[in-house]
């Protein structure tokens, strides 16, 4: 069972930067973030693999990174130029298939997730 710990998260200015780091028990092929503002549905944000290719949500091209350092076994997520309505419980997800995928249904594994908040 892989399981997979969130931190980073906070209340920020709208134009502020954010940190995101997902630690991973194991390695993992595929890794993502994903998040899920109040009352809607979770959507995928960012997506990389083992080789570093990455995808992105239309929404924060551009704006946000994500990365990951395979030695700690960890995934990371850069945040710049935040705005209203990135605000969001942010989730780390794994998958073991290699797949550049922002749908959920692609991850067996979640982490609990994070709140990220950010005032206009």
């Amino acid at each position: 069972q892989v399981q997979l710990a969130e931190s980073g998260g906070g209340s920020v200015q709208a134009g502020e930067s954010l940190r995101l780091s997902c630690a991973v028990s194991q390695y993992t092929a595929q890794m993502a973030w994903f998040r899920q503002p109040l009352g809607k549905e979770r959507e995928g944000v960012a997506t990389i693999d083992s080789a570093g290719y990455a995808v992105y949500t239309n929404s924060v091209q551009g704006r946000f990174s994500i990365s990951r350092d395979t030695a700690k076994n960890t995934l990371y997520l850069q945040m710049n130029g935040l705005n209203p309505d990135d605000t969001a419980m942010y989730y780390c997800a794994a998958s073991p298939l290699r797949w550049s995928s922002l749908d959920r249904a692609a991850y067996r594994y979640w982490g609990q997730g994070i709140q990220v908040t950010v005032s206009s």
